[in-house]
């Protein structure tokens, strides 16, 4: 079983989120296809001789979202075309898989999860971040305002719903152990990816497993007010929920490539955060069932984490990760000689910022 079987959380909640709010989404059909360019793009670097574009792709990590408008930017306004790319964006029929397809081959850039990055390479997996996407975690813990719970140790004695996963048992843990509890004080129930219907329906008292930038909007429109308690906040290190991965062969093989990639992204979440509104927009044309209300408020709470505290989007610190491999270590969620410190690079994201 590929790690991401055992670690993965989008899959579970995307399909309780489509549940939920069956007008919001389209499923994973073809890909946005370009348009011409609304601007002249920048030139960020040397494009390839021929003049042909180099076809790549990316794996996204769930159904399109406002955290891909950056690459939807990029697209449409040529900044990809510009550096001699033909990008397209897949949605996997399995987003489990993006890791494999990605190290595979199967596509040049994926986005994933600093934990299942850790966790392929501590299984020979050669995979590396290229770029954080999200300057800090996204997963949280959630319950209903009425509820009385504003903090992890309110929890014992309640029903804590999760998808099942590991990786969510140990961020509660931690939650709890820093403000005097423990895991057994809380009964975790597996609700699968039905989260938000178990936590508005009674079944559980709280759940972990759901985004806040995300979910906790869905809640309010279903009537009700969510609580959010931040992993980062109660004990957890900080960590970068979604980065933007490709294989050790295309940093070795074809860094120009990458290289080019990036800087045409940064540009593309560049001019997103610029325009939030526009950046929805054009999401809800390429992917018209998307929840336009939810993505016009999750836009806002999301794009300030996409360079909060850095420098320039993309930027990853040595020791955001160790520390967090450190923590999946003290959890028995990461086993075997990893260095962190090579499981990123932040050599395409300065050369863009230069």
């Amino acid at each position: 079983m590929f790690l991401a079987d055992r670690f993965t959380r989008r899959r579970f909640f995307a399909l309780g989120a489509i549940a939920l709010a069956t007008a919001c989404r389209r499923g994973a059909g073809s890909p946005p296809t370009e348009t011409a360019p609304t601007s002249t793009p920048p030139a960020l670097g040397p494009t390839p001789a021929s003049g042909q574009l180099e076809a790549v792709s990316v794996a996204l990590d769930w159904y399109p979202w406002s955290n891909h408008t950056g690459l939807l930017m990029a697209q449409e306004r040529g900044f990809f075309r510009g550096q001699g790319l033909e990008v397209t964006l897949d949605v996997p029929a399995n987003p489990e898989d993006v890791l494999k397809l990605v190290a595979t081959g199967r596509n040049t850039f994926g986005i994933s999860y600093q934990t299942d990055v850790l966790l392929a390479r501590a299984e020979g997996i050669p995979i590396v971040s290229i770029a954080a996407l999200v300057q800090h975690p996204l997963n949280s813990v959630m319950a209903l305002e009425r509820s009385g719970i504003t903090r992890p140790r309110d929890l014992v004695g309640k029903q804590v719903g999760y998808p099942g996963l590991p990786s969510d048992e140990a961020l509660l843990a931690t939650m709890l152990e820093t403000d005097g509890a423990h895991l057994d004080d809380v009964k975790l129930v597996n609700v699968g990816y039905e989260l938000v219907r178990a936590l508005l329906s009674g079944q559980v008292d709280a759940v972990i497993g759901a985004y806040w930038v995300h979910e906790s909007i869905l809640i309010e429109q279903q009537g009700e007010r969510p609580v959010i308690l931040r992993v980062e906040q109660w004990g957890v290190p900080d960590f970068y929920e979604l980065v933007m991965v490709t294989s050790e062969q295309q940093v070795r093989e074809q860094p120009d490539r990458v290289q080019r990639f990036v800087g045409a992204m940064i540009q593309g979440y560049r001019e997103a955060a610029a325009d939030l509104d526009g950046a929805v927009q054009l999401l809800v044309r390429k992917y018209p069932e998307t929840n336009q209300t939810l993505e016009e408020r999750g836009i806002r709470l999301l794009a300030p984490l996409w360079t909060e505290g850095v420098p320039i989007f993309g930027w990853q610190e040595e020791k955001r990760w160790t520390d967090y491999a450190a923590w999946m270590r003290s959890r028995g969620l990461l086993h075997g000689d990893l260095d962190a410190r090579l499981a990123f690079t932040n050599r395409f994201v300065e050369a863009a910022r230069e």
